[in-house]
């Protein structure tokens, strides 16, 4: 049965894309939790374009330009920092912004509860923008302060499809042994 509703946010993983084939195709480390998901918001990235031919919209051709949006979290743990922001770690252990660094490409995977199970979901090819720095005094209450970054999730080639794709997620078809390995690799397509 299909999930009626969705809920909440967790298990949210990045993991880095070592390499890029002749093809475009995507080669992807291991997931790396990211604790303390707070909130994502990713909007579709793209127009439709009407073409006006007897007297009406004859034809509409859309373009997918993936997904932007932001993701907020308790804190950005440091192996994001080092691995996808290029952060660089002195003798002393301290953590130094390389103003040189470009942000290298990874993949998002996250899920939504559901009243059914859980969607899960894969974003194939992201990319981010620095963390934000911000907080605020303690007053009479404490009050945790979250970090976001912006998401550029755009597309790549998959082999197995022939064809760039930009995400994927789960649903009442899925196969178990894909569901249950979402999180232990980067879901690979297969064939249609």
């Amino acid at each position: 049965m299909a999930n009626k509703i969705k809920y909440g946010l967790d298990q949210l993983y990045f993991a880095p894309i070592t390499a890029f084939d002749a093809t475009g195709a995507p080669t992807y480390g291991t997931p790396v939790r990211i604790p303390g998901a707070v909130s994502i918001s990713l909007d579709p990235q793209g127009d439709s374009t009407p073409f006006h031919a007897d007297n009406i919209v004859y034809f509409v051709g859309s373009a997918n330009n993936g997904y932007e949006g932001d993701l907020e979290v308790a804190r950005i743990p440091d192996a994001f920092k080092t691995a996808i922001l290029g952060f660089i770690t002195d003798g002393n252990g301290a953590m130094i912004e390389d103003a040189d660094a470009e942000s290298k490409h990874f993949a998002l995977l996250f899920q939504f509860k559901g009243d059914e199970k859980a969607t899960r979901h894969v974003m194939f090819n992201c990319v981010a923008t620095r963390t934000n720095v911000a907080s605020s005094t303690k007053t009479d209450t404490v009050d945790p302060q979250t970090e976001s970054i912006t998401i550029t999730a755009t597309s790549c080639y998959n082999a197995a499809l022939g064809k760039e794709i930009v995400k994927a997620e789960t649903n009442s078809e899925t196969q178990a042994t894909a569901y249950n390995a979402w999180f232990e690799s980067v879901y690979t397509p297969t064939a249609l």
